[in-house]
């Protein structure tokens, strides 16, 4: 019989563990160059920090706070560590609600969350990716999923689906203005959520063989 390492209390389905509403995002940043450790620390030291907690270890790097926050971080550090030419990967896993999580680690400031904005938003190129969507604790979660997707198609940023995920496609703003809607709007319905999305720039051309 295995020891009991980890304790998450009386977790349950539909009771966030956090009071707080806490926005949580894990990412990693993946530039195909040679100077790829530069490039992913220096996008980091650039972005704004200020209105959210985070960390980076050597696996990843989370922040967590207001969800406004934590979007306009994440955007930031993709768009910093853009290098022309350059095929990049963004991987990030975004949760609110979880019943394991906890009021600690985190920055909720309610003046001016997107604080990188004004330097970032000028900032544009093509991305294609994908998504997928893990609403919990709901018996309506395909309609949730649904809503969403139709929203996305609207704004010509969802380009198509396939087997466990969406495909998204588009300039890196209207994509992260998609990606910030979905959790917005599903974390209104739901006690909890998780989405999982890849952008990636400068993809190779040519076919898939």
């Amino acid at each position: 019989m295995s020891k009991n390492y980890v304790n998450y209390g009386k977790c349950s389905a539909g009771k966030p563990g956090s009071t707080m509403g806490i926005t949580g995002a894990r990412f990693n940043l993946s530039p195909m160059s040679d100077d790829f450790v530069a490039i992913i620390l220096d996008a980091i030291k650039h972005v704004d920090l200020s209105k959210v907690w985070s960390e980076t270890d050597h696996i990843s790097t989370v922040y967590r706070g207001k969800e406004e926050a934590v979007f306009d971080a994440l955007k930031a550090a993709y768009v910093y560590a853009y290098r022309e030419g350059v095929h990049m990967t963004l991987e990030a896993t975004v949760s609110k609600g979880c019943p394991g999580d906890s009021d600690s680690d985190y920055t909720l400031a309610l003046e001016n969350p997107k604080v990188n904005n004004k330097q970032t938003q000028d900032i544009d190129f093509p991305v294609i990716g994908k998504f997928a969507l893990y609403p919990m604790g709901s018996d309506n979660y395909m309609g949730t999923i649904e809503k969403v997707v139709n929203e996305g198609i609207d704004r010509g940023v969802v380009t198509g689906s396939g087997h466990y995920g969406t495909n998204l496609g588009g300039s890196v703003q209207d994509v992260f203005d998609y990606l910030e809607y979905v959790s917005n709007t599903v974390g209104k319905e739901v006690s909890h959520y998780v989405s999982q999305f890849t952008l990636l720039c400068n993809v190779p051309e040519g076919e898939v063989k």
